[in-house]
């Protein structure tokens, strides 16, 4: 393969939005293991959530596809190949690329761990606004003194 030809290759593999339209291996080769990848998918996907039981296996399964898709990324960058086995390892990639893309979109893992990081978040903007609203967070720039003690002519005390 030429080096244009190879350039053109992984521009390919690293374009946003090159999964737009891919679709999903049915199987791929991973880690010397045949998996039945579009059904794996799918079978997550129809959930709304990764059950308990599952969810070591689907991190399981998006390491060992990150890992694959860069062994293949870079048996183009580096390998002697013909042009075309690089044809079939960029949609490899990208057909990677969209299932591990439809894997990270799954909802929360953990109900209660996603009910108390939204708890933690509201309490954090709660106690935001109430240092700003009390003039004590001057990063914020908020109601009452400025940073060098006056109130910048903004009412309160008239003339």
């Amino acid at each position: 393969m030429r080096e244009f030809e190879r350039k053109q290759l992984l521009e390919r593999i690293q374009r946003e939005g090159a999964t737009v339209g891919a679709s999903i291996p049915d199987e791929v080769e991973v880690q010397g293991e045949t998996v039945a990848l579009q059904e794996f998918v799918f079978e997550i996907k129809k959930r709304e959530t990764v059950p308990s039981g599952e969810r070591e296996r689907v991190e399981r399964a998006k390491k060992n596809l990150r890992r694959e898709r860069l062994q293949r990324k870079q048996r183009v960058e580096d390998d002697d190949i013909s042009y075309e086995e690089g044809e079939r390892l960029v949609e490899s990639v990208v057909g990677i690329d969209r299932a591990l893309n439809a894997l990270e979109q799954l909802g929360p893992t953990d109900l209660e761990a996603e009910a108390e990081k939204k708890k933690a978040a509201d309490r954090k903007r709660w106690m935001n606004f109430l240092q700003q609203a009390l003039g004590r967070d001057d990063s914020a720039g908020g109601v009452g003194a400025s940073r060098d003690g006056h109130n910048g002519g903004r009412g309160g005390g008239g003339r």
